[in-house]
């Protein structure tokens, strides 16, 4: 009986609430009770999914067409305005394959590009290099000059491996806070991108779309004398 009291108060004190304070409860509500792991939260914002056995598989490697989905899924990219309505004739992937929408999307956004004789090979392993220059071609690459480019990627020992096309988009990635490293802290732009560090990196980018808090307003000084 306590406890029932105990809710009816509860809930009782949420409609008595003004409407902006009740949303900031329910706001902190959903917050925590949403997943803290990477793969959790990329599995609940719906940005990747579990394999068919319910299993997650994180070192399981990353394909182009997976990597499409998940950039469309991501950043919405069928949503942008504009995009022709025509195919893009990709031979090696048919209107029945799992990803063809995917995949025309991110082609007509070039946001990824094909290959010679129209071909995107969509089994094909992406590394990691690959994987956060495309990521940050959806987000929005900064353009760094070299030089700052350059201090962005000193810190890391494997530097001379990142690929020339690759060090101003992996640059806007680090600056970001999205990018892992291994025990060593190397960047490791050649190995190829598992589904686990895929995670990792969403998890961060959803990290920062969440609402940042209101700034509080300053009392006004008091007037002088």
């Amino acid at each position: 009986m306590r406890k029932l009291i105990s809710t009816l108060s509860f809930v009782a004190l949420l409609l008595s609430l003004p409407i902006s304070v009740n949303a900031e409860v329910k706001e902190i509500q959903t917050a925590a009770t949403q997943p803290t792991d990477p793969i959790g939260q990329v599995i609940a914002s719906n940005l990747m999914t579990n394999f068919s056995d319910g299993k997650f598989y994180p070192e399981r490697l990353i394909s182009r067409a997976e990597l499409a989905s998940i950039m469309v899924k991501a950043f919405r990219l069928n949503k942008r305005i504009n995009l022709p309505k025509e195919s893009i004739t990709v031979a090696d992937v048919p209107p029945s394959h799992w990803a063809y929408n995917d995949i025309q999307t991110v082609l007509k956004t070039d946001i990824m590009r094909g290959y010679r004789n129209n071909l995107f090979f969509p089994n094909q392993r992406v590394t990691r290099a690959e994987a956060m220059a495309i990521f940050a071609q959806a987000y929005g690459v900064f353009q760094f000059p070299d030089e700052t480019v350059n201090e962005i990627l000193a810190a890391y020992p494997d530097k001379a491996s990142i690929p020339e096309w690759a060090k101003r988009a992996i640059a806007t990635v680090i600056s970001e806070g999205f990018a892992s490293t291994d025990a060593q802290g190397n960047l490791l732009p050649l190995k190829p991108m598992t589904r686990g560090e895929m995670a990792y990196l969403l998890s961060q980018y959803l990290q920062r779309q969440q609402k940042l808090p209101d700034t509080p307003i300053a009392p006004e000084a008091p007037p002088t004398r």
